[in-house]
């Protein structure tokens, strides 16, 4: 039997043209699955970079006389700060040495109180 060498550049022709639908078609299939990701960008990812940036510079911005919270819920008084560690008043005549980066809230004492 002969096959014609027309048959297949035919063939091959077809077979591009099936390439390129299903390349859209794998393309829109991955649309929603970016937008997700976009979204969840927008709305997660961003929003905690921003709120670490402002913590991190909070912490290095410590002071004595600042009120500040702890990882492990102790809250006190800064009294001395060093490089790396923080002394922290808890009570009268009561002071434990914090490490900075356990710190997660400082609050300067000159700001008003929201029910003022």
């Amino acid at each position: 039997m002969f096959i014609p060498f027309t048959a297949p550049v035919a063939v091959m022709a077809a077979a591009s043209g099936a390439a390129a639908s299903s390349g859209a078609a794998s393309f829109l299939s991955l649309a929603p699955l970016l937008l997700v990701f976009v979204v969840f960008y927008f709305l997660m990812i961003r929003p905690q970079q921003r709120r670490m940036k402002t913590l991190q510079a909070s912490i290095e911005a410590v002071k004595k006389g600042d009120q500040v919270t702890t990882a492990g819920g102790i809250v006190g008084k800064v009294t001395r700060v060093e490089d790396q560690l923080v002394e922290v008043e808890i009570a009268p005549n009561v002071r434990v040495r914090v490490v900075k980066a356990t710190l997660t809230d400082v609050i300067d004492p000159t700001a008003k109180p929201a029910n003022d």
